[in-house]
């Protein structure tokens, strides 16, 4: 049997704050009582805290961050923008682009530094707020006049060609005469001369016709379009007919 002992064990407690009294040499002591557990958590939490902070702003800057192209031999528009499963395709890098590019969308050249991404979006939102109203083009009424303005009608609708192209095989086909038919060869045999400045054929005109343009095929803008519509088709450009199309 084990004897009663005069002297108990005090109960330990767990305290978090309170006082210690620590005696030397007679004199006493009072001293504050901090729970470790509080001063070791904070600072943790704050590491903790600032480093997520650190990654999303990271990853934010990274998603807003534009990519800039260098423009290589070979290259379309519609190329790159498939590339970077661009949001809008061609059309949306050309307009964002359109003050590198220029009037013609197939006039890209080896070297040209495109944007693409957030920060073209924006820029071009800012143009357009701040820029004043345009004033619409006027045209001469002669060949000059009728092939910059369906150059412009053709950036619309994304028809390669170029002013050097279209006038080369306007002087081929008609000599800038919008009012010239063929009625000696095997389409006006078939009751389908071909007409205007670029010699298009009624069925041809009608089934490259672009939007906004006259029905007339003898109209030289209209004429122009719907020919250069074709060529595309066909071989790419106007700018790659030489000859008999």
């Amino acid at each position: 049997m084990s004897a009663t002992g005069i002297h108990r064990r005090r109960k330990s407690t767990s305290l978090t704050r309170g006082l210690i009294v620590a005696t030397t040499g007679g004199a006493a002591l009072v001293l504050p009582l901090v729970g470790a557990g509080f001063a070791s958590a904070a600072p943790a939490q704050s590491k903790a805290a600032a480093s997520t902070v650190a990654t999303v702003k990271e990853k934010t800057a990274q998603k807003a961050a534009p990519t800039i192209y260098s423009v290589i031999a070979g290259d379309t528009l519609s190329k790159i923008a498939r590339g970077h499963s661009l949001s809008g395709g061609w059309k949306k890098l050309y307009e964002d682009n359109r003050e590198i590019v220029g009037d013609n969308p197939a006039e890209i050249r080896p070297g040209m530094k495109l944007t693409i991404g957030a920060q073209a979006e924006s820029k071009t939102s800012a143009t357009v707020t701040a820029a004043p109203a345009a004033t619409p083009a006027t045209y001469t009424n002669d060949l000059n006049g009728w092939i910059k303005e369906s150059l412009a009608v053709m950036a619309k609708h994304g028809i390669p060609g170029s002013y050097d192209g279209i006038h080369r095989n306007v002087m081929r086909e008609s000599s800038g005469n919008p009012l010239a038919i063929n009625n000696w060869d095997s389409n006006a045999a078939k009751g389908t001369p071909s007409k205007g400045l670029l010699q298009i054929i009624d069925p041809t005109f009608r089934a490259y016709h672009v939007p906004g343009t006259s029905m007339d095929s003898y109209d030289p803008i209209a004429n122009i379009t719907a020919a250069c519509n074709y060529a595309a088709d066909k071989y790419g450009s106007i700018d790659n007919v030489f000859g008999a199309y």
